[in-house]
């Protein structure tokens, strides 16, 4: 039996166990299971591969996606690029390899969303400095689309707080190239996540507008506070369930060639 699994902390959130174990289900791969290990400290992530010999791959969420690395033997190209990690593939003698797949996942779902063309108009905001951000900014900068980070604790020149939100954050104005260009907020932080589903990152409350698009990459609530107070003041909104399946699925070609092995 191959194990799979996710760790983080907490993960009482988590819809991986259940996508997993539907989806193994659904196609007849009766050699596998997915687990959850609530992993505090990831420090204690070696201990975990030892004593599971039957672990083939992880799933890393918060908040493991950069502090996981020094644990790994070998990152791939975009992991490196990125600097978080999100997917581990164990290969023989336990040897784990770092992957990304929060980038694809993200940016097949804003294609989705908006279609290759309709991307070029976009100024991003993101909201949180975590593992999560760094995959929806490598996103962003690959497709051209200028974007500033929103921290309560700016460390250089691209993050600004969130207080300052009103006065820093000006639009491009329209010319030929962008005629009409517009702002998507994406927010990579937990807040508003299930159980605290009452909490929403601190924007200011004048600063969502129409025309504004707001990606919470939450997907459990459906609907976020920061949703429901974007969807309120006219603007276009997603959740993260999209970006979640399609980084499992991209997840699960990575793990699968574990199965030739």
């Amino acid at each position: 039996m191959r194990l799979f699994g996710l760790i983080g902390w907490p993960l009482g959130h988590s819809f991986s166990k259940k996508y997993f174990s539907e989806k193994f289900e659904r196609e007849g791969i009766q050699d596998a299971r997915f687990e959850l290990f609530p992993l505090e400290h990831i420090a204690d992530l070696p201990v975990l591969v030892a004593q599971n010999p039957e672990l083939h791959g992880l799933n890393v969420t918060i908040p493991h996606k950069e502090t996981v690395i020094p644990f790994l033997h070998e990152l791939d190209e975009t992991a490196r690029a990125v600097g978080a990690v999100n997917c581990i593939k164990i290969v023989e003698n336990q040897r784990l390899i770092g992957y990304n797949t929060d980038v694809v996942g993200f940016e097949n779902s804003l294609l989705s969303w908006f279609g290759e063309q309709d991307v070029m108009g976009l100024e991003g905001i993101i909201l949180g400095t975590g593992g999560a951000s760094k995959a929806v900014a490598y996103v962003l900068k690959k497709l051209g689309i200028p974007f500033k980070f929103v921290s309560r604790n700016p460390q250089n020149e691209n993050e600004i707080r969130y207080e300052d939100l009103e006065q820093w954050w000006s639009p491009s104005q329209p010319s030929t190239l962008n005629p009409q260009p517009s702002t998507i907020i994406v927010n990579t932080t937990p807040i508003g996540t299930f159980p605290h589903t009452d909490e929403m990152p601190p924007i200011p409350p004048d600063f969502l507008k129409p025309g504004m698009f707001v990606y919470d990459l939450i997907y459990n609530p459906a609907e976020t506070l920061l949703l429901h107070k974007a969807k309120a003041r006219g603007c276009t909104v997603k959740n993260g369930l999209e970006m979640l399946e399609q980084q499992a699925e991209a997840a699960w070609e990575i793990w699968r060639e574990t199965f030739d092995c």
